[in-house]
This record gives structure tokens, C-alpha cells and sequence, in this order.
């Protein structure tokens, strides 16, 4: 059996038993956690996801890929240059189950970009599900009011200089939904975003950390 599962905006075809690298997860070497955005199953395609379909693997280790070196020249008359390296920060997993059926009732952790939330949360949040799951068996309804919770967890990022909608969503898909978010963003953190997206130093044009700063202020 073989799933097409996605996370950390990309697509891997796995197979039990498999080794892979991921975009870095919130968890901690030893932990399994379960992905629950699976495109494929067999023969089975999704529309755009397979109904109640998971694959369930355990984290190795965190672990860091090769060096990449950012080089940036503006050819003007009082032009700059500048070079960065970056390792990309990855998960290690193999891959232990695919569940055509029965993800909802698996009980596993979900597999949580690392920007997304904090690793205290995800460590918070473990026993707290497993509280939860007797209650979400017995009322169909539970799911239905934890969908807010989520929604209000988000900033409006449009409010930043030079962000739309598209680029919105693209934030939002690396697990960026906060000002607070990158108001605490390091240089590492920036050089990062800026591979990621090909943003070739839009954040430290714009200001994004400056201006998310005053807008997380703003709303305390």
C-alpha cells in the first residue's frame, strides 16, 4: 500500500517502512505523529483529500539539510551585495502505517509545521486530546465548535506593507498566521522565509518586522 501525503507545501509518495525528510514539525524525537492531508491511497485520489485517511509515522530526529548559499547584487549605481548561508531545518521520519480508513478515531498527535506553533503548545495540547476524545466520540457536534478557535488565532496579514491575499495564503501554508509571529522572527528566521517564498529580501524592505511589532502591540 502507498499514499501521496502533503505538509510543509510539499507532495511525498510513502510506503510503510519508508525514511524521509520533512519541513521541520513541532515534536520531539521518539514521538508519532500522524498526516492527515493525504492526496492518494492505492488507487484511491482525493477531491482534493482522501476522506478520513492518514499516514502515521515516527520522528527519528531533527535534523538540519545541506548549506545554501543566498547571494543578492543590485546592479546600480550605488548598488550592494550580500551573502547568506542557510541550512534548512527538517524532520527526520519513517513512516510506520497508512490508514485508508480511521484517522479521526487514530487518537496520534497531528504532524504540525514548527512555525506554525510553539512546542510548548504541542506538548500542552497531548494529554488534553486524549481527555477530549471520549467527549468528541459521544457529541458528533464537538468538531464543529473547535473550527472558531482556529480561525481566531489568525491576524489579518494583508495589514502588512505589500502583502495581498496571494501572498496571504502563502504565509499562512509555511504556518506563518500571527503578528507576533514575526515581530520575534531572527535573521536566521528571515533568511529562511525569504528561500522559501524567493521574497529576495522583501521582509528587511518592507519592515514586516517593525510593522508587526505595532500591530501585535496594537492588540493587546
Amino acid at each position: 500500500m502507498f499514499a501521496v501525503l502533503k505538509t510543509g507545501g510539499k507532495q511525498y509518495k510513502v510506503q510503510s517502512g519508508d525514511v524521509l525528510r520533512v519541513e521541520k514539525l513541532a515534536c520531539n524525537a521518539g514521538d508519532t505523529v500522524q498526516f492527515n492531508e493525504i492526496l492518494m491511497v492505492n488507487s484511491t485520489i482525493g477531491a482534493p483529500l482522501v476522506a478520513d485517511a492518514a499516514v502515521q509515522a515516527e520522528v527519528i530526529d531533527q535534523i538540519k539539510g545541506k548549506k545554501v548559499i543566498h547571494f543578492v547584487k543590485r546592479r546600480r549605481k550605488h548598488g550592494s551585495k550580500r551573502t547568506k548561508g542557510h541550512r534548512q531545518q527538517l524532520t527526520l521520519l519513517r513512516v510506520t502505517d497508512i490508514l485508508a480508513k480511521g484517522a479521526g478515531k487514530s487518537g496520534v498527535m497531528a504532524a504540525i509545521g514548527a512555525g506554525s506553533v510553539s512546542g510548548e503548545a504541542v506538548a500542552a495540547a497531548k494529554p488534553a486530546a486524549k481527555k477530549a476524545a471520549p467527549k468528541a466520540a459521544a457529541k458528533k457536534a464537538a468538531p464543529k465548535k473547535a473550527a472558531p478557535k482556529a480561525a481566531t488565532g489568525t491576524d489579518d496579514l494583508k495589514k502588512l506593507s505589500g502583502v495581498g491575499p496571494a501572498l496571504e495564503k502563502k504565509l499562512l501554508e509555511n504556518g506563518v498566521t500571527t503578528f507576533a509571529q514575526i515581530a520575534s522572527w531572527s535573521a536566521d528566521d528571515v533568511a529562511d522565509m525569504d528561500g522559501k517564498l524567493s521574497f529576495k529580501g522583501r521582509i528587511e524592505r518592507e519592515g514586516w518586522i517593525e510593522q508587526a511589532a505595532k500591530l501585535a502591540a496594537e492588540q493587546e
